[in-house]
């Protein structure tokens, strides 16, 4: 009988490897989705329907929907930074995939030196954000900064100010900093996509006649699409989250000129205390995103092939 039980659960294990193999493999990967994500995001949800307060650890009650609607009712700041957060990533998204086109196509052309060139041009995605800072906090510097310096050697001193804490150009000076730093992931992704395209399209189409202009439009960009897709909706979503750039740059100012919606987030609940008013605000975020996913994706019929 024992010698049956053992031929039974040894044929069992054979015939069901192929199942429980692979869930072997990824229960590491879930436990630690579920430690780390999961539950974090859970005790989110549940903050945010409570008037959970720093200055009163004790004293918490279930306040429903309230911080909902004081959010999209009362709170002008939360429009604010919602404009401003969608101002910086259509900036930011389209400056970026502009530009790493234009150096993708390039860097994918054969010429001396191309292996240089591509490690400065694929360099500053290298650098972190606190030391992007610090390079461009130097550069925009009033006193001793190198644009102010370059203005005043070319003649053009009625030009020079403090670029960061002007509430005119703040903005601007930011999104020139987080720019430098994002076109390299563009042009990566797109280079990728270029090498990726078969030559033989491109002499099929000069030999039928077509421009070098036309077939960037009938090939390029139909083979690039997925490429293109996939950049764009990755960086939307980092641009509408960045955090550490704009913090240590501007800390959402001058004048909350550059305050966007995780930084009044994290103000919010970090330095005020309000975690039940800031856990509302990571909620809206997190349904504002995952909204512009799923929207996204389906307007672009992501993970089809061109021919499909």
């Amino acid at each position: 009988m024992l010698r049956r039980e053992k031929e039974r659960k040894v044929s069992f294990l054979s015939k069901h490897e192929d199942l429980i193999f692979p869930w072997l493999l990824t229960v590491p990967t879930l436990i630690f989705l579920g430690v780390f994500c999961f539950y974090p995001m859970l005790r989110g949800f549940t903050y945010a329907v409570t008037d959970f307060d720093r200055m009163m650890p004790k004293n918490v009650h279930f306040v429903g929907l309230e911080n909902f609607k004081k959010i999209l009712t009362k709170d002008e700041v939360f429009w604010l930074t919602v404009s401003t957060s969608v101002k910086w990533v259509v900036v930011e998204v389209l400056c970026q995939l502009v530009l790493g086109m234009i150096f993708a196509l390039i860097l994918n052309q054969k010429f001396f030196g191309r292996g240089v060139v591509r490690t400065f041009c694929f360099a500053p995605w290298a650098v972190s954000g606190v030391l992007t800072t610090m390079l461009w906090t130097l550069i925009y510097n009033e006193h001793i900064g190198l644009l102010n310096n370059v203005l005043m050697l070319m003649g053009l001193g009625n030009f020079t100010k403090a670029w960061v804490q002007n509430i005119d150009t703040a903005f601007s000076a930011v999104a020139v900093a987080a720019l430098w730093r994002g076109i390299p992931f563009f042009t990566i992704t797109l280079l990728g996509g270029l090498q990726g395209i078969s030559p033989e399209l491109y002499e099929s189409a000069k030999i039928d006649g077509s421009s070098s202009w036309n077939s960037y439009w009938k090939i390029t960009l139909p083979c690039m699409k997925e490429s293109i897709v996939f950049a764009t909706l990755m960086r939307s979503i980092w641009e509408f989250r960045s955090v550490d750039l704009i913090m240590t740059m501007t800390n959402g100012g001058p004048m909350r000129r550059t305050l966007t919606l995780p930084i009044y987030m994290f103000q919010t609940s970090i330095e005020n205390g309000e975690y039940g008013y800031g856990a509302a605000l990571t909620v809206v975020l997190f349904f504002i995103l995952s909204f512009y996913v799923v929207v996204y994706l389906r307007a672009n019929d992501f993970g089809k092939g061109v021919d499909e």
